[in-house]
């Protein structure tokens, strides 16, 4: 049996490490349009946001998405960051996407979980340290939030640390 544990481990880490689980494709003319944010890991590019997030998707004819992202700030403005996402891969699924706010620079935006009808979405990042669940209306019933949260938990994301976003 101690022969075992160090491969038993090894396996274990191998397979926590591994990249989550996305959706296998998103027709994305029906995921362009206007996504409300309901909860999120906190990061670093959002921390002046207090509340009132959305993000909205526009297709481009060149194939790639127009990507807007607001908020309310804590004094009540309105901050904005604009962007581009393309499909990460040519052979890979159209739900892992690349993101990027200002060139050279872009991140990965991994589709993990989508509403047949495209009511609500999970999205995150290879690495677990992203997450975002968001809803096509401003609010998401509890029930629903609770199982797109155990959705993210079973794809590997501490769900502990998310924090839910308010509305004015």
């Amino acid at each position: 049996m101690r022969s075992m544990l160090p491969a038993l481990m090894t396996l274990f880490a191998a397979v926590s490490a591994a990249a989550p689980e996305v959706v296998p494709a998103v027709d994305l003319k029906r995921y362009a349009g206007r996504w409300h944010e309901i909860a999120r890991l906190p990061n670093r590019f959002q921390r002046d946001c207090a509340g009132d997030v959305t993000a909205t998707y526009a297709l481009r004819p060149d194939g790639k998405i127009a990507v807007l992202n607001e908020c309310r700030a804590a004094d009540g403005r309105t901050k904005s960051a604009r962007g581009t996402a393309r499909i990460a891969s040519k052979g890979g699924p159209n739900t892992k996407l690349k993101v990027s706010f200002f060139w050279p620079f872009s991140g990965d935006y991994w589709i993990i979980g989508l509403d047949p009808d495209y009511r609500w979405a999970l999205v995150g990042g290879p690495g677990r340290d992203y997450l975002w669940i968001l809803s096509r209306e401003p609010s998401m019933d509890e029930d629903l939030y609770g199982r797109v949260v155990d959705l993210a938990e079973r794809r590997g994301y501490d769900v502990s640390r998310l924090l839910k976003t308010s509305r004015s």
